[in-house]
């Protein structure tokens, strides 16, 4: 707060008669003249354009998001997306999504349509486990993680997620996982239909 607010709070909101040498004299013993120095910024280093595949199933990104019922229980989303075209492939929903619940996800993907060349995702406990790497390397797949602290890097998937939050998880009060999965069912049906969003 600066010397004449205090002044001014002393006389006019506290009544008390001081003058502005003796709140000055008061106001510097405190060390309260003293200017703050502003936080050095960190100089970072110039970040790697995002790759653009140049075909689908070159490269898939995927990440999860977390969001709560009505009754104060959390619930997890595990969104994978093609990045060439952006398309959602899967959106898996539950409380729990470990790395068996991400394989199984990635499987059911595969068999659908092909195996993606790589993989990009942060490094989340899921991510960085045993578990998925052998499973990927098995399956021929490159897993591409990104720098921690730089969700830029998997920014396809992010753009995606702030869509799913703000145009539809904000705007629902959700009871049980059942009504999150019919209501993500509706909402893909009605997003495939002709002349939707034009």
């Amino acid at each position: 707060m600066g010397l004449w607010i205090v002044l001014l709070t002393l006389r006019n909101v506290l009544g008390l008669r001081y003058n502005h040498k003796q709140v000055y004299r008061i106001y510097r013993e405190s060390e309260l003249n003293l200017s703050i120095k502003p936080r050095r910024r960190i100089k970072r280093a110039k970040p790697v354009p995002l790759a653009v595949p140049d075909k689908i199933n070159q490269s898939w990104s995927m990440d999860f998001m977390h969001d709560a019922l009505t009754d104060g229980r959390g619930f997890r989303l595990f969104n994978v997306i093609d990045d060439y075209n952006r398309e959602a492939l899967t959106v898996e929903i539950d409380f729990s999504l470990p790395a068996q619940r991400v394989i199984r996800s990635l499987k059911q993907l595969i068999e659908c349509r092909g195996k993606p060349v790589q993989v990009r995702c942060d490094n989340g406990p899921e991510y960085i486990s045993n578990v998925l790497k052998d499973w990927v390397l098995d399956q021929g797949i490159t897993i591409s993680y990104i720098e921690p602290g730089n969700p830029q890097q998997n920014s396809y998937v992010e753009r995606y997620n702030i869509t799913m939050r703000y145009d539809w998880l904000n705007q629902e009060l959700f009871t049980d996982l059942d009504q999150v999965r019919k209501q993500l069912l509706v909402i893909s049906l009605q997003s495939r239909a002709p002349g939707y969003g034009q």
